[in-house]
């Protein structure tokens, strides 16, 4: 079986490319720049710029796959706001790109966003979107034209994905937590914002699962758990023994963002619970592992 993976250098496709060359899969992981993911079996890094339509066409001249997992994008909501132009080149027009040349019998993995929807949280696969910001409506867009162009898709929404980190990953709000306590420095964080984080390596599995089961249709992987970002910081507090009195919970209008951001988000799993055997971490133990590997 032969898959490629966009987005190959984030930290979802690092940890991504690691988990599936462990299953023993041909896998050609594209990402920008040099590579930044370690060498395993069966796995081949290119580089490309995909927002140039003739690089990807030239890239399916070449090959042909039998599994597509489309990684790549510009996720940052306050960055997508701020330029939309660039937003719609790297979440939009790539994917049509890709859709445009990928070969009708291909499963295509879309991984999308929980940022498609807007208020009352928890969200199943069968809620109406509602994005609230500009990044969610581009993830949205191209969902649309997964569905548009594609016999085989699924479409993949996590919440909030966290997990351990190399030297070449941006740390996570996590390991910024951390960081920060261990200074014995204040922090101000948002309480008043639900969230169902999502452990990386449960993604993963899930993603693995849908391969290997051919599933098909919308799925939401995320965590069991649902939790504001103050409390996952007392977490990581109480877990690491840091000082957790030195973690101030706000209101989201303690920070001028750009961006809104729904106050109760998250996603319900039952679908992928019942479909894919997916069972997730708690929180707690997600952050276990994240730093006592």
């Amino acid at each position: 079986m032969k898959i490629l993976l966009t987005g190959c250098n984030g930290f979802l496709g690092q940890h991504l490319t690691k988990y599936l060359s462990t299953k023993g899969l041909s896998i050609t992981a594209l990402g920008r720049g040099d590579c930044k993911i370690s060498e395993e079996p069966g796995l081949k890094y290119q580089s490309i710029e995909l927002t140039n339509s003739d690089a990807v066409k030239k890239l399916f001249s070449e090959e042909s796959y039998d599994v597509i997992i489309h990684n790549a994008a510009m996720s940052k909501p306050d960055e997508c706001e701020l330029n939309r132009e660039a937003c719609i080149n790297n979440n939009v027009r790539v994917t049509e790109y890709l859709l445009q040349h990928a070969a009708l019998n291909t499963h295509f993995i879309y991984i999308s966003t929980d940022f498609v929807f807007g208020e009352g949280g928890p969200h199943s696969e069968t809620s109406v979107p509602a994005p609230l910001n500009f990044y969610g409506e581009s993830k949205l867009m191209a969902e649309q034209l997964v569905q548009q162009y594609m016999q085989q898709y699924t479409i993949v929404r996590p919440v909030f994905i966290y997990g351990p980190t190399n030297g070449s990953m941006r740390p996570s709000f996590l390991h910024w937590v951390q960081k920060n306590l261990k200074e014995g420095k204040c922090i101000k964080v948002v309480n008043d914002q639900l969230r169902t984080p999502t452990f990386v390596t449960d993604i993963c599995a899930g993603i693995a699962t849908i391969i290997q089961q051919k599933s098909t249709g919308i799925f939401h992987l995320a965590g069991k758990d649902i939790l504001s970002p103050y409390q996952m910081a007392l977490t990581v507090a109480d877990m690491l023994n840091l000082d957790k009195e030195l973690i101030e919970g706000v209101d989201a209008v303690t920070f001028k963002e750009p961006v809104q951001r729904a106050k109760r988000s998250g996603l319900t799993i039952d679908r992928a619970r019942e479909v894919l055997g997916y069972c997730p971490l708690t929180f707690e133990e997600g952050v276990r592992r994240t730093f006592m590997q």
